[in-house]
């Protein structure tokens, strides 16, 4: 009787509460006093494991990026110089590589042969009429003193003499003129190079100076890069590029020409690259191809970092610096050149720094971190075999 009216007295039941809220509150306030115990001790679990370097100094090249147009150095125009002459062969096609002087097309010289005989006989004609014409002058002049012949009649013959002469080269005039005509029957390269373009077709008729061919001359190419106008001083004849075309092919050429003049619309000029010749028909670089390139200005000193300690948040380039409480600092950088697999550091960080390469995507500013020394790279065959020969 007297244990149930213990737990029915109201007093009990405000002790019971006031015990079990005791034991709550300490019960949430161990973690917390063990936490606190364990910042005082300054035990503290590292957030990440990472390896280090320090920013070092390099010589990084100068470089000037363009990009550009592949054209041919000089494209020469072969045509016909003959007009009214049926083409009865073709002897070449695009991309055959021809050598100077070599036949790419006849003309049919029927007409033409016709004419040069025609020409000929009438240089005949007038040679013997000259040597009539010579003849009688000389017996004028024997007359002249005898007084045979009168000073007109002495005269004529002269006179007729001199333009029997001149018939002789009008006639000489004429038969080169057909001799000339027959030989632009033949149509002949002007220079070695390789067929770009043909237009003519066996059996047809054309005019003078109908294009027929078009051809590289020597197979060279160059490369018409576009450079504004603030980058223009910096190039002059003979700086070296390195062009690459969109096969990944690459070449280095040599600037031949930087252009007089800007374009007023684009604010940038055209600077003409020289490129090795090449007569091969599978030539990776091709006249009319896009293709970008690098102009190497020189070399310059540059404090640089591995490419992995750079990290890019929100559009902005950061590295973790490592301090000497173990601890990491986010620094923004300014990036710049880059070669191989170190980046340049224009500006943000101090020369010589300590900071993170492996890990450093996961870190944040302030993390505690624990560092372990970066592994040295292991030596490549070519230096392992001097040393071993030393070690012998």
């Amino acid at each position: 009787m007297a244990k149930k009216n213990l737990l029915l007295n109201p007093a009990s039941l405000l002790v019971l509460g006031g015990i079990a809220a005791c034991v709550a509150a300490a019960l949430i306030a161990a973690p917390r006093s063990i936490a606190a115990a364990d910042k005082e001790a300054g035990v503290a679990k590292p957030a990440l494991t990472i390896t280090t370097v320090r920013a070092t100094p390099a010589r990084l090249p100068i470089e000037l990026a363009a990009n550009g147009n592949v054209s041919a150095w000089q494209e020469a125009i072969i045509g016909s110089e003959t007009g009214g002459s049926r083409l009865t062969e073709v002897r070449v096609n695009v991309g055959d590589i021809v050598k100077k002087g070599q036949l790419l097309a006849v003309f049919s010289a029927d007409s033409v042969n016709a004419d040069v005989a025609q020409a000929s006989a009438a240089l005949e004609e007038s040679g013997a009429n000259a040597a009539e014409a010579a003849a009688n002058a000389a017996r004028a002049r024997t007359l002249q003193s005898s007084g045979a012949l009168s000073a007109q009649q002495i005269s004529q013959y002269m006179t007729a003499e001199q333009t029997a002469n001149a018939r002789i080269a009008a006639a000489q005039a004429t038969l080169a003129q057909q001799q000339l005509r027959l030989k632009y029957t033949r149509v002949v390269a002007p220079d070695s190079g390789v067929i770009s373009a043909r237009s003519a077709t066996v059996g047809s008729v054309v005019g003078v100076g109908t294009e027929l061919f078009r051809m590289i001359r020597q197979g060279r190419l160059e490369w018409r890069a576009e450079v504004t106008a603030a980058d223009l001083s910096r190039l002059k004849v003979g700086t070296k590029a390195v062009v690459k075309a969109a096969n990944g092919a690459t070449l280095n050429g040599r600037v031949r020409m930087v252009a007089p003049t800007i374009d007023p619309q684009t604010r940038s000029a055209l600077v003409y690259v020289d490129l090795p010749a090449s007569m091969k028909a599978n030539a990776p670089f091709k006249a009319g191809m896009f293709a970008s390139g690098q102009f190497e200005l020189g070399m310059s000193d540059a404090m640089t970092v591995p490419q992995q300690s750079v990290v890019v948040r929100d559009g902005f380039s950061y590295v973790f610096r490592l301090n000497p409480d173990s601890r990491v600092s986010q620094l923004k950088v300014q990036t710049g050149r880059r070669l191989a697999e170190r980046i340049e550091v224009l500006a943000g960080l101090k020369a010589d720094a300590l900071v993170a390469v492996s890990g450093a995507g996961f870190l944040n500013d302030g993390d505690l971190v624990r560092n372990v020394p970066a592994p040295v790279p292991a030596p490549t065959a070519a230096a392992a075999a001097p040393a071993a020969g030393a070690a012998k």
